[in-house]
């Protein structure tokens, strides 16, 4: 196994070395497939210089291009060897085996060529960018230079969650003597965040803004034209990585307190909980089941609140101020690299006349359409008066589902034809500012401070949450002194950021409806019925009629909680490609906890995923992995 394995990475990195990027234009260099993999050629490919202020957009828009070729795969593997998903009579044979967890080597969303393509580079340029060039007191390359950093490490964490152990190296190579005489050694995801991380936490806080250059006055990204592009989501702030490296690992301190560096010291604090919500009444015909509201339902008062703006707008256009990093895709198939994904969820982005077809590959599984449809949805009564609000519950489901799709119903035969709208655009998410809320949540309950989790969902981070009167009363004393010192997200320094209204709500919010307890800028204890005790009591009892052994001890209520959270990514995160990886890291660490079974983890993945009638054991966590090709 282990020659094997030698032989594959050898394989490998003779491969690497004929992709890298020229400096000049950003293009790829013009090697056929088999060239790259047959040649027995020494020769050093290129050696460019990074010694001229501007070489650094130039090299860093190659690496960006390198990122097109695994969006794809990145996106496919996430979301179809989820529990979102279901395929269909069309679904194209590498999807369908990604689905049933039957991949081969032969399999095109296979390949850990792609991540090593962009690593190589990377490399090379940390080795050789000049950063020492200034303009004034400021150094020009550095912002490029640490968001390379970051990319280098989230192509690491992505080959880890895929592979488990890969082979791991830093050195650029640039001949092929050089993969002949090395020993590589091989990583899991501990080792290579123990290797990664100390380097990268030394430009937490300072560096890891989005980089906002103007690559307008760059060449053409990718087929893309530059005035399409908009720059500050092309790169990854180095606090997400690390909040991710370090919660992929189970360091959930440490995790949060990146997650945290970003939400105050880089993201643009005007957009802190981002104030989206998708109002009931315009979604109405979309819903499934009975669609009879509530007799006591208060039509004017349960549209979209104040200072809020629409979900849906999120995936509309080029982007939303929730979107942190995406990669763009080419906009026709003769000008760059283009994407697969629209035509796979039924539009056909690239046909001259661009549109839906009825060829769709991948449709929401009935596990998702339960959760979304039997939601509770909070509205506001017809008991509400000008002084006072009044806000009900009832089971009219979760709206964010049916505000990303399009319906189509054949008169004749009844049969309804749905279109998820969220993938018709040539653009693959990698984060969202909700993303980072998420993992936020998903590590502030790991570190038993589930109320925390809780209100991200509910309230959203906000002054109220450490208020000693009148405030959020689910709130315990030690998370509220936790919030003001050991994640200072509602310090003294930072609690102006989250001041502001529209910082009032929870990510619940955004397809719950009346979740959070406020009326108008005034916090009212229990308004809403989305409580804390009352929604964790919900989801112990439902472990417990599937036959857990569910006690009321608090890591009963910390694993409830996390459950929850895991919901909330399915109704705000669904098919953006991110969902297999959240399953298998939560899979994980309830296996860590060994709360009701030491394997509790691996059968909570394995139910979820049964209706997919899988070829291989999910119990067992090895086989969570693809083979490494």
């Amino acid at each position: 196994m282990k020659q094997y394995m030698f032989n594959k990475a050898q394989r490998l990195f003779r491969f690497v070395v004929y992709i890298l990027l020229p400096l000049t234009g950003g293009g790829w260099v013009g090697v056929s497939c088999s060239d790259m993999l047959e040649s027995d050629s020494s020769r050093q490919v290129f050696d460019p210089a990074l010694d001229q202020k501007t070489d650094s957009v130039f090299y860093a828009l190659g690496i960006l291009q390198g990122m097109q070729l695994l969006a794809d795969q990145y996106a496919f593997q996430g979301e179809m060897q989820g529990d979102l998903v279901e395929t269909t009579t069309y679904t194209d044979n590498n999807l369908r085996q990604l689905a049933n967890f039957s991949v081969t080597t032969e399999n095109k969303y296979d390949s850990a060529y792609v991540y090593y393509r962009v690593i190589n580079n990377c490399n090379y340029y940390i080795a050789h960018r000049d950063t020492t060039l200034r303009t004034g007191a400021t150094y020009v390359a550095m912002k490029e230079y640490v968001a390379v950093k970051a990319i280098r490490a989230w192509a690491y964490m992505q080959l880890a969650r895929t592979y488990s152990s890969v082979p791991f190296y830093t050195t650029p190579l640039t001949q092929i003597s050089q993969i002949d005489d090395a020993n590589f050694p091989t990583l899991d995801m501990k080792g290579i965040v123990a290797q990664l991380s100390p380097d990268l936490e030394q430009y937490s806080h300072a560096y890891n803004e989005n980089l906002t250059t103007d690559y307008n006055q760059t060449p053409t990204y990718g087929g893309v034209a530059p005035s399409s592009i908009l720059p500050e989501y092309l790169f990854i702030p180095v606090d997400v990585v690390l909040g991710d490296m370090f919660l992929e690992t189970g360091d959930y301190d440490r995790a949060a307190r990146h997650y945290v560096s970003y939400l105050t010291d880089v993201a643009d604090v005007s957009n802190n909980n981002i104030a989206y919500m998708q109002p009931y009444a315009s979604r109405r015909n979309r819903m499934s089941g009975d669609e009879e509201l509530p007799g006591n339902w208060k039509a004017q008062s349960n549209g979209q609140m104040q200072n809020s703006t629409l979900w849906s707008s999120i995936f509309a256009g080029n982007a939303g101020v929730d979107y942190i990093t995406y990669i763009p895709m080419a906009p026709n198939k003769l000008t760059g690299v283009a994407s697969a994904i629209p035509l796979a969820y039924g539009y056909d982005y690239y046909a001259n006349n661009s549109g839906y077809v009825d060829e769709i590959q991948i449709v929401p599984s009935n596990d998702y359409l339960q959760l979304t449809n039997t939601s509770d949805y909070c509205y506001v009564t017809t008991a509400t008066t000008e002084v006072s609000l009044d806000v009900s519950a009832a089971k009219l489901g979760d709206t964010r589902y049916r505000s990303i799709i399009r319906e189509d119903e054949d008169v004749e035969t009844n049969d309804v034809t749905v279109w998820i709208t969220k993938n018709a655009t040539p653009r693959v998410i990698l984060y969202r500012r909700s993303t980072v809320y998420l993992h936020l949540a998903e590590a502030f309950n790991r570190l038993g401070m589930y109320d925390a989790a809780f209100a991200i969902l509910k309230d959203g981070i906000n002054k109220y949450l450490v208020s000693e009167e009148g405030g959020a009363q689910y709130i315990s004393p030690e998370t509220r002194l936790a919030l003001t010192t050991t994640y200072p997200l509602l310090s003294q320094d930072n609690i102006s950021k989250f001041s502001e209204e529209k910082a009032y709500f929870g990510v619940h919010t955004h397809g719950g409806g009346h979740t959070r307890d406020y009326t108008g800028s005034t916090y009212q204890p229990g308004l809403s019925p989305y409580q804390c005790d009352t929604i964790i009591g919900l989801k112990l009892a439902e472990l417990a009629a599937d036959g857990y052994p569910v006690g009321t001890t608090k890591q009963d209520s910390i694993n409830a909680m996390e459950d929850l959270i895991c919901d909330e990514m399915a109704l705000e995160l669904s098919f953006e490609g991110c969902r297999w990886y959240d399953l298998k890291r939560i899979a994980a660490h309830k296996n860590a906890a060994g709360l009701y079974a030491p394997n509790f983890g691996s059968l909570w993945l394995s139910r979820k995923l049964a209706y997919k009638n899988p070829a291989k054991d999910l119990t067992d966590p090895n086989n969570w992995y693809l083979p490494f090709k």
